[in-house]
């Protein structure tokens, strides 16, 4: 494929694993000699990065399939892909839904694409779905930044989530090394990248798997050690991480990230429910007052830390006062932000089983109740920016009105203001905010701090 003039395009869907991992098949995708479209019909590889958390989805996947199918009817040498966790959930059903696929392959085959599409070129009809180890990255991830970066730190998922098909779909927990994330993080700050997200379905599990304990009998690499093993690398001037499991949130955890200056005063921790036997049939392994101790903690140590987080509306069985405690621990809490969703049974997970499951419209209903709370508790965090410097980092030109640039706060807070994106890429720059809305900010730049300190 050395020299090849075609043409690859991936189209991704779901978590940021997933955007990650995509970044990983396009590195792969640009060592094999293949260049990027941005047009899908164009493309002479066409890759589907699939998420199964939730059925619309998973549906919208195949509407493209088909028609992807119907393009190769009339161009056979298109190579068409389904990878992440559809391919794994339906693996070879996959072919006989759509016959012109030639490769299924699930999340843990990402570092594989290579040897998989050389099999496919040799005219082989391809479905890589068996547990394997993760291989470790080696190829360069083709970024979608050249500012912000996702490093993954651990793969799937010891949870059972009654709800949830992630442990099925992306295999059991497997940490990297210590070294290995240190090693890539440094590779980053050499190439400019100022920002890194640590990644992992459940990230504060980290190392459990790993051998070796300490005398007190901890688990000798754990995620806390981790954040300060990686800290001081050179040329990162912020670190964030998603997505936190309640149950491993540790008060030892947010000391660390309050004592560590490169860490972002944001956290990701989804509660799903306010409501304690809601919580018990999902087998989330904690209760809404662990819960709420938890975000005590958090605001002990880091009284303005922004807190975002993940609720499902309408389980099965969930009755209106149960909702009804949902609604009291979002206003309680007051979110800056909150995913949120009305429960979709997923094959193959406990849940989608029982005979409690409730109606379109009631979930529907709830969903709008919830969101609405959300957005008034949201404007309502947003009023505290009013008049206060933030340091943003520079991530973009607005596409809506060219004299301004964006970035994040480090809070995680959207913000615009007028700037060159030529000369303040990459920059941090202290902005004086003069305009607050629920999910995004705008001011005014007081001064851009050096690039690299």
């Amino acid at each position: 494929m050395a020299g090849s003039a075609r043409q690859y395009h991936i189209t991704t869907f779901g978590c940021q694993m997933n955007k990650a991992d995509s970044e990983r098949m396009a590195g792969i995708l640009d060592t094999m000699g293949l260049s990027w479209t941005d047009d899908p019909y164009e493309a002479d590889v066409v890759l589907y990065n699939t998420c199964t958390i939730r059925d619309n989805a998973e549906q919208k996947v195949y509407s493209y399939l088909g028609r992807q199918a119907q393009r190769k009817h009339k161009n056979p040498g298109l190579t068409l892909i389904v990878a992440g966790c559809v391919a794994q959930q339906e693996g070879e059903s996959l072919l006989r839904r759509v016959p012109e696929l030639d490769l299924v392959m699930g999340p843990q085959h990402a570092n594989r694409l290579q040897d998989l599409l050389e099999q496919v070129f040799d005219g082989n009809q391809v479905v890589a779905t068996e547990e394997v180890d993760i291989m470790e990255d080696i190829t360069k991830p083709r970024r979608n930044s050249t500012i912000t970066a996702w490093v993954n730190v651990i793969y799937g998922c010891n949870e059972r989530c009654t709800y949830c098909v992630v442990p099925g779909v992306r295999g059991v927990e497997q940490s990297r090394t210590p070294e290995a994330i240190r090693a890539e993080m440094e590779s980053l700050g050499r190439q400019g990248f100022k920002e890194v997200t640590l990644l992992g379905q459940n990230i504060d599990a980290y190392g459990r798997d790993l051998p070796g304990s300490t005398a007190d009998g901890r688990h000798q690499h754990t995620f806390t050690d981790l954040l300060t093993f990686v800290h001081d690398v050179p040329g990162i001037e912020r670190i964030r991480f998603a997505t936190s499991h309640p149950r491993y949130f540790t008060e030892r955890l947010i000391r660390t990230c309050a004592e560590l200056p490169k860490m972002c005063e944001h956290f990701h921790i989804p509660f799903q429910s306010g409501d304690n036997e809601v919580l018990k049939a999902m087998a989330r392994g904690y209760t809404q007052e662990k819960y709420r101790r938890i975000i005590d903690t958090v605001r002990r140590y880091l009284p303005d830390a922004a807190i975002s987080a993940d609720a499902i509306v309408g389980f099965p069985g969930e009755t209106e006062a149960q909702f009804q405690r949902t609604l009291d621990l979002v206003n309680d809490v007051a979110f800056d932000q909150l995913n949120t969703a009305a429960y979709s049974p997923r094959p193959g997970t406990p849940a989608a089983l029982w005979e409690n499951q409730l109606s379109e419209e009631v979930k529907s209903d709830r969903l709008q109740r919830l969101n609405h709370l959300v957005n008034t508790k949201a404007a309502e965090r947003s009023q505290r920016y009013q008049g206060r410097i933030e340091e943003v980092l520079v991530e973009a030109a607005n596409p809506k009105y060219p004299t301004q640039v964006m970035g994040r706060t480090r809070g995680n807070r959207l913000a615009f203001f007028p700037g060159d994106f030529a000369a303040l890429k990459g920059e941090l720059v202290q902005v004086k905010i003069t305009e607050v809305r629920p999910f995004s900010l705008t001011g005014e730049p007081i001064e851009a701090l050096a690039a690299v300190r």
